[in-house]
C-alpha cells in the first residue's frame, strides 16, 4: 500500500520545465542577398541604407521589412568588383556608399534618385597605393572627410567642402608616422569619430568641431584627433589646459588601453556621446564622451582589451573597460533612446549604461556594423533591434 501512494505521488509531480529562451534582441530580417554587409546607415529607423560585397548597396523605406536591391554602381564596367564598406544616406533618395579596396578600387559613389543610377564621386588619387577605411559628411555644411591607411609613411586624410566635388590632402606632418606601424581598420566606416558643427550645443564660444579616428597594428592603438572652434581664448578642458594650446592644424595622438601590437589588433572604432555644455565657456571635452572598441580580429572570442572610454576631457586619457564586451569588436553606438551602448562583432553585441565601463552580453550572432536600430553581418544577415528585449537597468 504504501508503494502504491508513493508512486501516485510521484505521478502527481508536473514535469521540470526547460527555462524561458531569452528574449531575441535583434530581429532578423530577409535582406535579399548573401553578399557580406559591412555598412548601415539609419537615416530615421524608418529609411535605412546598406551596402557590402560584389557591389552590394540595399535600401528599405519601411523600417526593414522589405529591403530593395539598388542599381550597382558602374555595373556595367567593375562595380560587380566593388566592397562597399561604407554608406552615408540623407534620405530615400540621397546615399553616397565608400569602396574600399586597394588603388583605384576605393571609390565614392552618390546617388540622388534613391539607387536608380550613381555618379562616380571620387576616385583614389593614390592609386596604386592606398586603402580607403572611413568616411563621413556634415550634412549641414557639406563639409566632409575621408581616411585612408597611410601612403609614403604618411595617413591620408582628403577633406571637402563642398559636399564631395572638390577634395583637398590634409599635408600637416602631424599625420606622419615616421616609420611606426600603424593603419585604420575599414571594418565598419566607424574609425572617425562623429561630431561637428551643428550637433549638440554650440551656443558657447568654445571648441564646436572635432576630427578624429582611431587607429591599430604594430604601433599600438591610437586616437589621433584635432579640434577647431571659434575661440582661441576663452575654452578650457577639464584637465585645465587652455583651449588656445590645442587649436591648430595639427593632429593629436593619444594613446588608447585597447589590445593592440599585431597587423590584425587595434582600435576599430569611434563614437561619441553629446552629454550637455555644463557651462558656455567650456571646451569640446566637458561635454562629449567618447568610447573606442576593437580588440584583434583573429581571436574573435577574446573579450580582454575591446572597448576603453574617455570622458570630460576630449580624449586626452583614456581607461580600459573594467568589465569589457565578450568579444572583439568592430562597431559601437549610443543608443538616445535606450540610454545606453551597443557594441556588436562577430561573436555578439554588448550593452552598456554607465558609458563603457562596463558591459553585458546581448547575443552571440555574428556582426560587422551598427546604425541604430540596425544591424549588419555576413552573408546578407540584417536585424532590427526589439529595445522591448533589452535587459533592464
Amino acid at each position: 500500500m504504501r508503494l502504491i501512494i508513493f508512486l501516485a505521488a510521484v505521478a502527481s509531480i508536473a514535469p521540470a520545465q526547460s527555462p524561458a529562451p531569452p528574449p531575441q534582441v535583434w530581429l532578423m530580417q530577409d535582406s535579399g542577398t548573401t553578399a557580406g554587409l559591412r555598412g548601415i546607415d539609419s537615416v530615421d529607423g524608418t529609411v535605412a541604407w546598406a551596402s557590402g560585397s560584389g557591389g552590394t548597396v540595399l535600401k528599405t523605406t519601411d523600417g526593414g521589412a522589405h529591403w530593395q536591391q539598388c542599381t550597382i554602381p558602374d555595373g556595367d564596367k567593375d562595380g560587380a568588383t566593388l566592397d562597399f564598406r561604407g554608406v552615408q544616406a540623407w534620405d530615400s533618395d540621397t546615399a553616397v556608399v565608400m569602396a574600399s579596396g586597394p588603388g583605384d578600387k576605393s571609390r565614392l559613389y552618390k546617388t540622388t534618385d534613391g539607387c536608380k543610377t550613381w555618379k562616380l564621386l571620387f576616385k583614389n588619387p593614390d592609386s596604386p597605393d592606398g586603402f580607403w577605411d572611413s568616411f563621413w559628411f556634415n550634412a549641414i555644411y557639406g563639409e566632409g572627410i575621408l581616411l585612408g591607411d597611410p601612403v609614403k609613411d604618411q595617413f591620408t586624410i582628403l577633406e571637402t567642402k563642398d559636399g564631395g566635388v572638390t577634395w583637398k590632402r590634409d599635408q600637416s606632418k602631424s599625420l606622419a608616422l615616421h616609420g611606426a606601424s600603424l593603419a585604420a581598420f575599414a571594418a565598419s566606416n566607424s574609425s572617425i569619430g562623429r561630431a561637428s558643427r551643428g550637433e549638440g550645443d554650440t551656443r558657447g564660444p568654445g571648441i564646436d568641431s572635432f576630427n578624429g579616428f582611431v587607429t591599430g597594428g604594430k604601433g599600438g592603438a591610437f586616437l589621433i584627433e584635432r579640434w577647431e572652434g571659434r575661440s582661441k581664448t576663452k575654452a578650457r578642458l577639464s584637465h585645465g589646459k587652455s583651449a588656445s594650446m590645442i587649436l591648430t592644424p595639427d593632429w593629436n595622438r593619444r594613446a588608447i588601453p585597447v589590445t593592440s601590437g599585431s597587423d590584425s589588433a587595434g582600435a576599430f572604432a569611434l563614437a561619441l556621446r553629446y552629454t550637455g555644455s555644463p557651462c558656455d565657456d567650456c571646451g569640446f571635452g566637458t561635454y562629449w564622451h567618447l568610447i573606442a572598441v576593437g580588440g584583434d580580429y583573429t581571436k574573435p572570442n577574446e573579450g580582454a582589451g575591446t572597448a576603453s572610454t574617455s570622458s570630460t576631457d576630449g580624449g586626452w586619457t583614456w581607461t580600459a573597460s573594467t568589465t569589457p564586451p565578450h568579444g572583439y569588436r568592430s562597431a559601437v553606438q549610443w543608443g538616445e533612446s535606450i540610454k545606453a551602448w551597443i557594441t556588436a562583432g562577430p561573436n555578439g553585441s554588448d550593452l552598456s549604461r554607465d558609458d563603457g565601463r562596463t558591459w553585458q552580453p546581448l547575443d552571440n550572432g555574428n556582426w560587422n556594423a551598427l546604425s541604430l536600430p540596425f544591424v549588419v553581418g555576413p552573408k546578407g544577415r540584417i536585424a532590427r533591434l526589439d529595445p522591448a528585449a533589452l535587459p533592464s537597468p
